[in-house]
């Protein structure tokens, strides 16, 4: 699955996909792939992310349009 939330979240924070890779303590490359959709995210990662943007895992992953975290 392809969450472009991610990327625009990213881009947002003018961070670079290794930025982002630093934070979760991954490979830039594995990173890239999860934006891209080419290899799955794992819950523990989306949670930080979510943390980090201040936004729910729900908006992240295209289930809502709503931002908060709530």
């Amino acid at each position: 699955m392809y969450f472009q939330r991610l990327e625009d979240l990213r881009v947002d924070k003018d961070m670079t996909q290794k930025d982002i890779a630093d934070i979760l303590g991954c490979q830039r490359e594995v990173y890239r792939r999860y934006e891209k959709g080419t290899r799955t995210i794992p819950i523990d990662f989306l949670i930080v992310l979510a943390k980090y943007y201040n936004v729910s895992i729900d908006y992240i992953v295209g289930i809502s349009d709503n931002k908060n975290n709530q």
